[in-house]
C-alpha cells in the first residue's frame, strides 16, 4: 500500500518537481548573475533539496495513514464503478470519476482533476481477472477519446 501511494505521488506530483525546480534554479542563476551570489546559492541548493523534502514529508504522513488503510477490504467492481467495503467503511467510486487511470504493474492508479485519489492492488485479482480488467478500461479510454 505504502508503495501505490508512493507511486502516485510521484505521478501527481512530477510536474510540480519540474517547475519548482525549474524556477529556482533560474531564479538562482539571475541572483548570481546580478551580484548576490549568497542568495544565488541558496535558491540552487533549494532546486536540488525542495524534491527530497517533499518526498520525505509524503512518505511520513503517508505512513500514519496507512494504520488506517491497511485493513481487511471487500472489493465489487462493476460496469459502473467499484465498491470498497471494510469493517469500519464502505467507499463506492464511480468509473466517470477518474480522468486518467494509470496501470502500473503492481496497482491501477486512479487520479481525478490531476490529482491522486486512489488505487486497486493487481495482486487482489487473478491473472485472468487482470487481463479481463486491463481490457475494460483499454475500451473505456478508447470511447472517451471518441
Amino acid at each position: 500500500m505504502a508503495r501505490a501511494l508512493g507511486q502516485g505521488a510521484r505521478q501527481q506530483l512530477k510536474i510540480h518537481y519540474l517547475v519548482s525546480s525549474s524556477i529556482l534554479i533560474a531564479s538562482g542563476l539571475v541572483c548570481i548573475l546580478v551580484d548576490a551570489p549568497y542568495m544565488g546559492t541558496v535558491l540552487l541548493v533549494a532546486a536540488v533539496v525542495s524534491p527530497l523534502l517533499v518526498t520525505w514529508s509524503l512518505r511520513r504522513t503517508g505512513r500514519r495513514q496507512l494504520t488506517y488503510l491497511c485493513v481487511p477490504t471487500i472489493l465489487r467492481m462493476t460496469d459502473d464503478g467499484y465498491e470498497a467495503r471494510t469493517d469500519q467503511s464502505t467507499t463506492t467510486m464511480r468509473w466517470s470519476l477518474f480522468g486518467r487511470i494509470v496501470a502500473g504493474p503492481e496497482f491501477w492508479l486512479f487520479f481525478v482533476n490531476k490529482q491522486f485519489t486512489g488505487f486497486l492492488p493487481r495482486r487482489a485479482f487473478s491473472t485472468e481477472q487482470q487481463a479481463e480488467f486491463d481490457g475494460f478500461l483499454a475500451a473505456r479510454e478508447h470511447t472517451r477519446a471518441a
